[in-house]
């Protein structure tokens, strides 16, 4: 019984370990509040097939950018959401800039239904965006090229579908 306890302690510190980073990433985050005023930081990226994809090219659009990798389980869950939300409101002016930080297959992208733009991340982004630590880390951004929320963490399909609604609402 001693052993079994043992192993069940073992369990929850390694738990604990793999955890913290990515539950302090969120305190930080929540404390961190970006500013309705802050510039999203202009990026050009290629996507799979080497295309340049601009960030200005979504000009006057609501723009979801979401830094992701292929191995990571809550980035994983979130996609089928994002999906949904970009089929729904695409043609409304929404868009969703899937950024991968992993090398990523077209394989893996069809196999998640990704249709929305998925291009790969460079330093450069990653540092202009905060130097992004913890994935997902998802960004809505206003037509008027404003960040509106910032998110660490999974982003709910319904959280962002309200956000989505009310940018798109606010036409600047």
């Amino acid at each position: 019984m001693k052993t079994r306890n043992i192993i069940w302690i073992v369990l929850l510190l390694m738990l604990g370990i793999y955890l913290f980073p990515s539950i302090k990433n969120r305190v930080v985050s929540a404390k961190n509040n970006v500013s309705k005023t802050t510039m999203a930081p202009g990026f050009s990226l290629k996507d799979l097939s080497g295309k340049e994809v601009h960030l200005s090219d979504y000009k006057d659009e609501v723009v979801l950018i979401n830094f992701w990798a292929s191995w990571c389980p809550p980035c994983k869950i979130e996609i089928p959401g994002f999906e949904k939300i970009y089929s729904d409101y695409n043609d409304k002016g929404f868009t969703v800039i899937g950024i991968s930080v992993d090398s990523v297959s077209q394989s893996f992208i069809r196999n998640m239904g990704m249709t929305y733009p998925v291009v790969m991340a460079n330093k450069r982004v990653v540092n202009n965006y905060g130097n992004i630590t913890g994935i997902p880390t998802s960004f809505l951004i206003g037509r008027d090229g404003k960040i509106i929320k910032k998110v660490v963490g999974v982003y709910s399909e319904s959280r962002l579908r309200n956000d989505v609604e009310n940018a798109l609402k606010n036409r600047q």
